[in-house]
């Protein structure tokens, strides 16, 4: 099973919906310079946000530097959104994640940026451990950003077969795993210290290995692995659907065992068809997962932290330089998220 199942709800089981009051908050990842998408993400009654403050997209010192952190907030509150926290490598986590000289002073940044976090109320970090597959532009990867969906909207696919596979592996999974581990000894316990949740993404593709590369945030038991390494109420999950669909996993279980174990922190909803060697991004409402059950599980679970909508189809008249990242993609998915949570009579902020 990989998906909550599909069943009507009976008009009890809405009463006692009425009774859990702990709202999620509806997320929109957002540029850290205001542009359009902050005045739509606004018209569509969005006013929760994380972001991503590199350097290249804020034009400011990175967040380990306090007065560009707080600069970047105060945008958003200028705005009347209010920046819950950030997602994404904040500056270049590449000495870190390969173990190579350096890493050290880049931990020390990487602390430093906690601080600033927690000082700003800043309590989300998403991060992730992958590092950049040979020819790559980001650290999630496809093979194939102009794929038709309806009506000619453009999505993203990914096949193993049109990868070539190295020789041998540049950096082995239990090396990757070696530098996971010397990583958070060192931050988690400032994470916890400032009251800051660090929230691990999957793999995207988890795959055991990419592009030369092995990778360890590819199957639900590497998440208790990481939790092992360092135990923390600050060393959380951010359970991305599609993601767990392409590992097999049962989604219905694992959410329940993240909520039990208080280690789920954010919600990443997108849908995938296929599996972790060739899949396709969907639309929100045409994929296999079923949406309105896991988005009434998260409730009745208890979460009340961020949701977000992760990856979209480019629509017609938009660019597609940033695929998967296009904005009416996301007000369609912000429409359909808010008509299921509705429908279910499930508070959101």
């Amino acid at each position: 099973m990989t998906a909550a199942p599909r069943r009507h709800t009976t008009l009890p089981e809405r009463l006692s919906d009425l009774q859990n009051n702990t709202p999620m908050k509806l997320t929109l990842l957002l540029p850290a310079k205001p542009d359009h998408r902050w005045t739509l993400a606004k018209q569509v009654g969005v006013n929760h946000a994380v972001t991503k403050a590199a350097p290249d997209l804020s034009g400011l010192p990175a967040p380990y530097d306090l007065a560009a952190l707080t600069a970047v907030r105060d945008r958003f509150t200028q705005a009347d959104i209010k920046l819950l926290g950030l997602e994404g490598d904040q500056f270049d986590m590449s000495r870190i994640k390969w173990g190579l000289p350096g890493r050290d002073a880049d931990i020390e940044r990487y602390q430093q940026m906690l601080r600033n976090m927690a000082a700003l109320n800043l309590r989300l970090l998403c991060y992730n451990f992958m590092p950049r597959p040979r020819g790559a532009h980001h650290d999630w990867h496809r093979t194939d950003v102009e794929v038709p969906l309806r009506g000619g909207s453009l999505t993203t696919r990914f096949d193993l077969a049109a990868m070539p596979q190295p020789a041998k592996l540049d950096l082995t999974a239990d090396q990757l795993w070696d530098n996971y581990a010397y990583f958070i000894h060192a931050v988690m316990p400032v994470a916890q210290d400032v009251g800051v949740t660090m929230a691990a993404h999957p793999d995207d593709p988890p795959l055991k290995e990419l592009g030369g590369i092995g990778r360890i945030f590819n199957t639900p038991e590497a998440f208790d692995r990481a939790y092992d390494l360092a135990p923390s109420p600050s060393n959380a999950v951010t359970f991305c659907q599609a993601n767990f669909r392409l590992m097999g996993a049962d989604l219905e279980a694992t959410v329940r065992k993240l909520a039990q174990q208080k280690r789920l922190a954010f919600v990443h909803l997108r849908d995938v068809q296929g599996d972790a060697h060739n899949f396709t991004e969907v639309w929100h409402d045409e994929g296999p997962t079923d949406m309105p059950a896991m988005l009434k599980l998260y409730h009745d679970v208890g979460f009340d932290g961020p949701i977000r909508d992760d990856h979209v189809p480019t629509m017609h008249s938009e660019d597609n330089s940033l695929p998967g990242y296009a904005m009416l993609g996301h007000l369609f998915a912000v429409g359909y998220i808010k008509g299921i949570l509705q429908t279910h009579n499930i508070p959101y902020q």
